[in-house]
């Protein structure tokens, strides 16, 4: 018996089905299931709340996100070998969990929403960036989701909280920044995990804004793209790639030619956007 249920502990579980994790799927697994009760409690109440998990694994996190009150689980999972676990915590709760076999990044999130909707993961690390991208630009907007508790690497997750001026400061925080507030809650060390990455983790929070700036997504990710795909440079030279004069676009979103991508804030990266719609229409 465990410390949040009446299931056997996760590494009875793991050698039970002969588990390993999978270095190309992403997998590191998460066994102290205090921990992943302290995920779950990160993420909020939970009751009358679904909570979409992706990359479950052995069902650590999904059994401390039952056992906290959510209303029900929907969790994604690429690893068949992965099913059975999650079919016995399956039985456990009876109708609170369901497993959807298949590749997260081809999943339609949005028609998984049920009500109250919160996305809480322990992110495979290879497919992190691309998920959380795709749920910053959901249309439309408001999305489909009330709140975000995510897992990433720690560099990653100070990319994604990252202000200007920064050495983090990029893509990843623009986007961010655009549509969400987010921070990190605390970090897990490589300890916590089997097997064991080389670097720390970090829990971030993201509260979707209901109102952002209004733009197009995907020019926004373009100018963005472009404005740090030569992060050196100065603006006026960086954004070339976008097959127009920079200068225009600069002056229109009030930003000196000289400066560079790293100096600009989110409000003024969504003017830059703007201006650069208007003239490809």
């Amino acid at each position: 018996m465990s410390a949040i249920d009446d299931l056997p502990p996760l590494r009875e579980i793991i050698a039970r089905h002969g588990l390993s994790a999978i270095k190309g799927l992403g997998q590191n697994f998460i066994l102290d299931l205090n921990l992943t009760m302290r995920i779950a409690r990160a993420a909020g109440s939970l009751r009358d709340v679904t909570v979409i998990e992706i990359g479950p694994g052995p069902g650590g996190l999904t059994r401390a996100l039952l056992a906290a009150g959510a209303r029900r689980v929907i969790a994604v999972e690429r690893d068949e070998r992965c099913l059975p676990p999650l079919d016995e915590i399956a039985a456990r709760y009876p109708d609170r969990l369901t497993v959807v076999h298949g590749d997260a990044l081809a999943v339609d999130y949005g028609a998984l929403a049920d009500g109250p909707t919160h996305i809480v993961a322990n992110l495979p690390y290879n497919i992190a960036t691309p998920l959380l991208v795709g749920w910053l630009q959901a249309a439309p907007w408001p999305p489909f989701y009330d709140a975000m508790t995510l897992m990433f690497q720690r560099e990653v997750a100070e990319r994604i909280v990252a202000t200007p001026g920064s050495k983090s400061y990029g893509r990843l925080a623009v986007l961010a920044g655009w549509r969400s507030d987010a921070r990190i809650l605390f970090n897990i060390p490589p300890a916590a995990f089997t097997p064991s990455p080389k670097v720390m983790s970090s829990v971030v929070g993201f509260v979707p804004k209901p109102s952002p700036l209004p733009a197009d997504a995907a020019v926004l990710e373009r100018v963005v793209a472009a404005a740090f795909g030569q992060r050196r440079k100065m603006l006026r030279q960086s954004l070339r790639p976008l097959g127009v004069d920079p200068l225009p676009l600069l002056q229109a979103a009030g930003i000196m030619p000289t400066q560079r991508a790293e100096e600009i804030d989110v409000g003024r990266f969504v003017a830059l956007a703007n201006a650069f719609a208007a003239i490809v229409r």
